[in-house]
């Protein structure tokens, strides 16, 4: 089961919200290894009739269905050359991972802690087309974009601090000109961090309890069973909807017991 599963009788010792005071329980102060962001700022850009040329491509594997009603999956021929006319179809990122090239870190005179940072951003992205056969396709290139910000900069010391970068991309729109490229209209989100690899002394509540693995089995009567065995009782209060005195339809009005929505009579 997960640290999660209705089935873990120990929820105490799993991660999660906290209940009454955050200070009970700590037991130790625990040193550990991370890395730290001194700073971050993200962007979101949109690109219009970026130019993006794919290095390597696949064909996208066939569900191929028989007369018993058996489908498999067949793999493409990655050494078939696409047939013109080709149809661009989507693209969006193929991992979060992006690279930083031509990086220039510039410290401030006017704004100590601060600098200007300089960067080129490779996000790499999958490109799903459709040839002439109907045949799909998968190419995988990268959109670049250009960063120029102010992050605020750690001093020197003995452990150096590093620039990452996170990428994410998604596309509006595109169409093929040739030469396995595309040009697109890509709407790019990048995230700038200042790291460093740091010890850091925590407060801890002490190991994880890990669980052990809940086998998947398609149970019907696992939800049911974890049902309460009577239904809960709603509270009175201010989330009751409360409904005035009901008459029967009669010339003769006979008042009934005016009653709450959340079964509480009053």
């Amino acid at each position: 089961m997960s640290f999660y599963s209705y089935k873990n009788g120990n929820p105490g010792s799993c991660p999660g919200v906290i209940a009454g005071d955050a200070l009970s329980g700590l037991q130790e102060k625990v040193c550990i290894q991370v890395k730290r962001v001194y700073d971050s700022c993200l962007q979101q850009d949109p690109l219009k009739d970026v130019k993006v040329k794919f290095t390597q491509f696949a064909a996208v594997p066939k569900t191929v269905c028989t007369r018993g009603g058996a489908c498999v999956a067949v793999d493409g021929d990655s050494a078939n050359q696409p047939i013109a006319p080709i149809v661009f179809e989507s693209c969006r990122s193929s991992t979060t991972q992006s690279e930083i090239t031509s990086l220039t870190v510039e410290r401030l005179c006017d704004r100590p802690c601060f600098a200007r940072v300089r960067a080129t951003i490779e996000v790499p992205i999958d490109i799903l087309f459709s040839d002439a056969k109907c045949n799909e396709f998968i190419g995988r290139a990268v959109v670049t974009v250009h960063k120029d910000v102010l992050l605020s900069i750690p001093d020197e010391s003995i452990v150096p601090y590093s620039i990452e970068s996170m990428g994410s991309a998604i596309c509006v729109s595109g169409s093929y000109i040739g030469d396995n490229t595309f040009q697109m209209t890509v709407c790019v989100t990048v995230v700038l961090k200042v790291l460093a690899e740091v010890e850091i002394l925590v407060p801890s509540y002490g190991f994880c309890s890990i669980p052990p693995c809940e086998e998947f089995a398609e149970n019907v009567c696992d939800e049911f069973f974890s049902l309460p065995l009577f239904p809960p009782a709603s509270l009175c209060g201010e989330g009751c909807v409360s409904v005035g005195t009901a008459t029967k339809p009669s010339t003769t009005a006979v008042p009934r017991p005016a009653y709450s929505a959340c079964g509480c009579v009053k």
